[in-house]
């Protein structure tokens, strides 16, 4: 094959020959089966000045295989090459090897003569240093000589270099934008490079290109002149120069650089070494973290070694590619073989993979020795890269992705403790069949993988359900999640962990880290103690008016322990409100039916319709009840300052207004719309309440103006177009509401008058019509009270009364519990001859165990709800607690501001302790554990409480009215004045004739596991699998376990109120303030008693009411509940919702049992029997105090004491029933109502 060409005009020219003369003809041909270059050369040369056209002959070279490639370095008019044909490759790699060894000669030169200068100047330097330092100190007048001007050049000289450097510095650093942007575009431009190797690679090695015309060649001589221009900016900032000129960097820019220059001055190319290029990629690990994109160690680890790998891996490759296709330089470039770079690169992966197929394989000699050596390292490498790479990939995070949102649908992101047990319970009530469509999305968020069951679990819920690993504390994670739009965040508190106080503090870091990276996210977090509930407080963004909520265990639980202490069963009725549970139907009559039928209820919230307005809370109650089959307990109230209150039966004075939002107990939340959807048009005459839903002739809802217009025309009692107590401003601004958001259902409350002001007890003046307030329950003077059987009741002259009225009427600060002056614990100290020489009855045993060691579980909590100040203080009940005195040492501090407490130091096993304290004549036995997070196994964490409780019940009595009688004289106990009516030895004015057997104790006992409840009672036929919830213990309320509150975190989430119903019935009044309050002191403070701080008092408080006899005797006999319902709101303005019933009360043959189990919410038509205790809400009994009653003692005694009356309130009886018997297994039976504050 000939290539000529020729012009006119000229002379031919040599190598480098100018045109018109003549031309020459390079021929490379290659023989691929014979592998060997043959190089020939032959020109010829014809001219003819007057020919247009010019021929030129051309000699080839003999062809010995019919196939063969022919490399050929093209020749054309404007690229005269070497008309000999000799290969210019060395003039490249001389360019590059005279750069380098020159550049490197020059700096070991300068180093020598430095060093050399400095040994032959340092004995002159010390000579003159020698001479200054003589000739400053020969100065007489301590002036200064003048600096040498040489040395002032030398300092400036070394200044502006040290100035350059620095900017050179400064330049190529990435702690700068302006370093960062040029590290990142160096970077790119070497990538850029190398992909222009790899397209030049499928060229020839070595070929002639005009620089003016090949666009590759422009680009790379572009790119490589800024690669120049950054290495003098580098060497200029480098403080070694000659480890500079080593670097792997530097050695990259020597073998690339120049031989570009090269190429333009030849106009040939030669792909030579610019495959080096590619070990810059192993600075592409640090190119990402200049960007932001690797952050972990992992990640930044992966990224290296695959740097390192595939770099190497392309480098070598290239010189394999190189030196295949030149062939030998020793055998005349003529054992070459034409490989691509690709198949380059494959040879290299099957030798370092060990592999070897054969079918590439090196030739030439050159390549032959780098594989021997190659494969040694690439072996090396592969063998301990790739192991790694693939094990950091396997180890990924499988949940390490980011959340994506979906428009419409909200999310929450729960966190914290995050186990498979703790899940499951969330999951079985967040998503609950009963709730309405559940419209929300969980993304769980915790730094460990899940374990396969939880695992199990998500992908069972994976259309509502995700779970990332990360942490809260880590702002990335929190990215991750979406934490800025998600609806609310959840933290899971491990109830079960040895350190409360770790697991607390965890938790509010937690809450701090969320907070500080989105302040406006609402919050719902568990604590497990109390006093670390302050510690939020501290968080400026932390907001619970704005719906940031902490549900303390410790609070809840002892809360609702206290409540049994006052009205045993109510603890498990409220456990049940806010737990989602489905029906679960019953055909056989057991009492499982009946108890089950009333875990289906829960609490909702619904706004009330506007057929309401104007009507009074009770009759709006009653409606509810008969008309809707609704059970509403509470609304919200807004004041006039418009602060909102949850009113619980708030009373006949109240109005219902527009708006008003009210909460029910329903079976679910569709039940609960018909108190929206009511409308007395169209429903009046509805007796199925499911036909009750949205008519047509419902108005339409009133938007915000009109709603706030009508409250405020409540004010002004003005019509709606006449009232003027509204601005144009802010009138104008609910006009720009009314168009901006779509109507809403609810409502603005009214600004109506706020609620009656307290009105002080003053007995000697009240009128009959004050008496009657709220259809209080008075004593009447026909119903005439009974009477203990060892002591007459004297009624005291009202003086009397009030002189024991202004000695005991002492409150906190915000009148919301009893308070007294701070005891020293040894005052309240019994030992056991004293606690047994003490008549205490009608009080309350708190058995404790707990060491010096134990966490404190917070008692201050069950104190409080017993010491509400809707209690009159003859009505509290002693609390006697009995249990290590060095853990009772720690609590007192928060409890000695609480009167009637008392400590007998002892062990709630020991039987002895027991009946100093007169258990068989308590109001409820409490049994508490300090010690049950502190074991390992599980099934062992209660083994303290339940043989506490099983030694209770095996103890035996003897007549407990006798041993009464005959220590009525016995020893007061310090802190107890038995001289005071409000402080006598026996509580209640009916008791039980006597309790002989410890079965018959009211017990309540705290549990850590749900599982172990099976070993309280030997007589139940529990399965050891059956939820808590269906256990018998549980049923009857003798068992609590705090694993019941976990659904009070999806129930507060659903709405925020629900929580504050529940701790405004539990705690005894405690609210923000109070918190607050504690925060800053960690105890009550007293305070004189006010008209605003009495009118706290003014609260519902929760009763149980008996029917064997009383007011309502003639329906505990076959009557309906409906009725009683009815007439205990209209008469007494008693809201009553469950009963406590005995367990076997539906056999038709007596029992000996005396356990009664919980019905919640029973329907109308259900049937009464004469045994039942009602629960019901009871207003506040402004005149309780007036009635009291005291007991005369013996007439030996030279000192009368009065008897302290019990929760009960006589009610006139209108059908008293002589003849019915009075069971001696139950005290309950001989009570009217048995009170409890909420």
């Amino acid at each position: 094959m000939a290539n000529g060409g020729g012009g006119g005009g000229g002379s031919s020219g040599g190598g480098g020959g100018g045109g018109g003369g003549g031309g020459s003809s390079l021929r490379m041909s290659s023989n691929i089966h014979a592998n060997h270059l043959s190089l020939d050369a032959s020109s010829s040369s014809s001219s003819s000045s007057s020919s247009s056209s010019s021929s030129s002959s051309s000699s080839s070279s003999s062809v010995h295989e019919p196939k063969m490639d022919a490399l050929i370095i093209p020749v054309t008019m404007e690229v005269p090459c070497d008309s000999r044909g000799q290969r210019m490759w060395w003039a490249f790699l001389a360019s590059s090897m005279v750069t380098f060894f020159g550049g490197l000669f020059i700096i070991l030169l300068w180093r020598t003569l430095k060093y050399l200068w400095t040994v032959c100047c340092h004995c002159g330097g010390k000579t003159k240093e020698a001479q200054k330092i003589n000739n400053g100190s020969s100065q007489a007048d301590g002036t200064l000589k003048p600096v040498d001007e040489k040395e002032e050049a030398v300092a400036a000289e070394v200044g502006w270099m040290t100035s350059v450097k620095d900017w050179a510095g400064v330049m190529i650093s990435a702690q700068t934008l302006t370093g960062r942007v040029l590290v990142v575009l160096v970077f790119a431009l070497s990538i850029g490079a190398l992909v222009i190797y790899f397209i030049d690679s499928s060229n020839p090695i070595e070929s002639c290109q005009n620089f003016y015309k090949d666009f590759t060649l422009q680009i790379d001589m572009a790119f490589n002149v800024f690669f120049l221009l950054y290495f003098g900016l580098r060497f200029i900032a480098a403080n070694d120069k000659l480890w500079f000129w080593l670097e792997v960097n530097s050695v990259v820019d020597f073998f690339t650089v120049p031989p570009v220059f090269v190429s333009v001055y030849l106009n040939r190319s030669w792909l030579g070494l610019r495959f080096l290029r590619a070990l810059r990629l192993i600075q592409f690990s640090e190119i990402l973290q200049f960007l932001n994109i690797l952050k972990t160690s992992n990640s930044i680890k992966l990224v290296n070694l695959l740097s390192i790998f595939i770099s190497t891996w392309l480098t070598a490759a290239g010189f394999i590619h190189l030196v295949e296709n030149s062939g030998d330089p020793w055998e005349n470039f003529q054992n070459n073989q034409a490989l691509t770079y690709w198949e380059c690169v494959y040879l290299l992966m099957v030798t370092m993979s060990t592999v070897g197929y054969g079918d590439v394989y090196a030739k030439t000699t050159l390549g032959r020795l780098f594989m021997v050596f190659f494969i040694l390292g690439g072996l090396a490498m592969f063998a301990s890269y790739v192991p790694e790479i693939i094990e950091l990939i396997g180890n990924r995070k499988k949940y390490g992705g980011s959340y994506s949102a979906v428009s419409g649908r909200k999310h929450i992101v729960v966190c914290g403790h995050i186990t498979l047990e703790s899940v499951s319970n969330f999951l079985k009530d967040f998503l609950h069949k009963d709730r309405d469509d559940v419209n929300v999305e969980i993304v769980f968020l915790h730094n460990i993988s899940p374990n396969l069951e939880l695992e199990a679990l998500f992908k069972r819920h994976f259309t509502q359900v995700e779970f990332y690993q990360g942490s809260v504390l880590n702002p990335h994670d929190l990215a991750r999640v979406k934490i800025e739009s998600a609806d609310a965040c959840l933290i899971l508190a491990n109830k079960y962990c040895a350190d409360p106080d770790a697991e607390d503090a965890s938790n509010i870091m937690r809450v701090i880290s969320i907070k500080n990276y989105h302040p406006k996210i609402r919050i719902i977090t568990q604590m497990l103690q109390y006093h670390n509930k302050a510690h939020l407080l501290n968080i400026p963004s932390w907001n619970w008016k704005e719906g940031d909520d902490a549900i303390c265990l410790a609070e809840l639980k002892l809360g609702f322990i206290a409540q049994s202490c006052l009205a045993q069963g109510l603890s498990t009725m409220l456990a049940n409100l806010f737990s989602m549970r489905s029906f679960i139907k019953i055909e056989e009559d057991t009492w499982q039916k009946y108890y089950l039928e009333g875990v289906s209820n829960e609490m909702y919230t619904e706004y009330l319709s506007s057929a309401f307005v104007g009507l009074s809370f009770p009759t709006v109650c009653e409606l509810c009840f008969v008309k809707l089959k609704l059970l509403m307990i509470a609304i919200e109230y807004k004041s006039a300052n418009r602060e909102s209150r949850i009113l619980i039966n708030p009373g006949n004075h109240l109005k219902i207004q527009e708006g008003t939002l009210g909460f029910f107990i329903a079976s679910d939340a569709k039940e609960v719309k018909r108190a929206f959807f009511y409308c007395k048009a169209c429903h009046d005459d509805i007796t199925d309440p499911k036909r009750i839903k949205k008519c047509g002739c419902k108005r339409p809802k009133m938007s915000i103006y009109k709603r706030m217009r009508r409250a405020c025309c409540f004010d002004c009692g003005r019509s709606e177009r006449d009232c003027s107590c509204m601005s144009g401003r802010v009138r104008a601004n609910m006009d720009t509401l009314e168009r901006t958001f779509p109507l809403s259902s609810v409502s603005v409350n009214d600004c109506s008058t706020s609620f009656r002001a307290f009105e002080d007890e003053q007995p000697s003046t009240l009128s009959p019509k004050k008496k009657q307030r709220n259809g209080g329950m008075r004593n009447s003077p026909s119903s005439s009270p009974k009477l203990m059987r060892h002591d007459p009741l004297l009624i005291p002259g009202n003086d009397q009364i009030d002189n024991m009225d202004s000695n005991v009427k002492k409150y906190d600060s915000t009148g919301m519990f009893h308070w007294c002056a701070p005891k020293e614990i040894e005052k309240v100290i019994l030992t056991r001859s004293e606690a047994a020489m003490t008549v205490l009855s009608g009080h309350v045993v708190v058995c404790i165990f707990g060491d010096v060691s134990s966490a404190l579980i917070g008692l201050r909590n069950l104190v409080m709800p017993l010491r509400a100040s809707n209690f009159h203080y003859h009505e509290l009940k002693h609390i006697v607690f009995v249990g290590s005195i060095e853990y009772l040492k720690r609590e007192w501090e928060t409890l000695h501001n609480f009167p009637k407490v008392s400590i007998l130091p002892g062990t709630p096993l020991s039987r002895a302790d027991l009946r100093a304290v007169n258990i068989n004549l308590c109001d409820m036995c409490v049994i508490l554990s300090a010690n049950q997070n502190n074991i390992d196994d599980t099934s062992l964490q209660d083994k303290e409480c339940i043989l506490a409780s099983l030694n209770i019940k095996s103890m035996q009595f003897d007549d407990s009215i006798g041993v009464l009688q005959a220590n009525s004289q016995g020893f007061t106990p310090p802190g107890m004045d038995r001289s005071s009516p409000d402080n006598s030895p026996v509580h209640g004015m009916l008791r039980q004739p006597s309790i002989t057997t410890g079965v018959n104790i009211p017990i309540i006992t705290e549990l850590v596991n749900d599982t172990n409840v099976q070993f309280l009672d030997q007589d139940d036929d529990d399965d050891p699998d059956t939820e808590l919830y269906l256990t018998q213990p549980f049923a009857c309320g003798t068992a609590f376990a705090v694993s019941v509150l976990d659904s009070l975190m999806s129930a507060t989430y659903f709405n925020d109120n629900i929580l504050t119903l529940i701790r405004t019935l539990v705690t005894g009044g405690a609210t923000p303030e109070l918190e607050a309050l504690i925060a800053e002191e960690n105890a009550l403070r007293g305070g004189y008693s006010t008209p605003q701080t009495l009118a706290n008092r003014d609260r519902c408080r929760v009763a149980q009411l008996a029917l064997l006899d009383g007011p309502f005797a003639d329906l505990g006999d076959g009557g309906c509940y409906g009725d009683l319902f009815c007439k205990a709101l209209k008469t007494y303005n008693m809201l009553c919702f469950g009963i406590y019933r005995l367990r076997d009360a539906h056999l038709s043959t007596p029992s000996q049992c005396t356990k009664r189990y919980v019905i919640t919410n029973p329907p109308y038509e259900f049937e009464l029997v004469p045994t039942d205790l009602i629960f019901c809400l009871m207003q506040f009994d402004h005149n309780a105090g007036q009635s009291r009653a005291s007991l005369s003692h013996s007439s030996h005694s030279s000192q009368s004491s009065s008897k302290k009356s019990s929760s009960v309130h006589s009610i006139p009886s209108t059908a008293n029933r002589q003849n019915r018997p009075k069971s001696r297994e139950s005290r309950d039976k001989q009570k009217y109502v048995q009170e409890e504050r909420l």
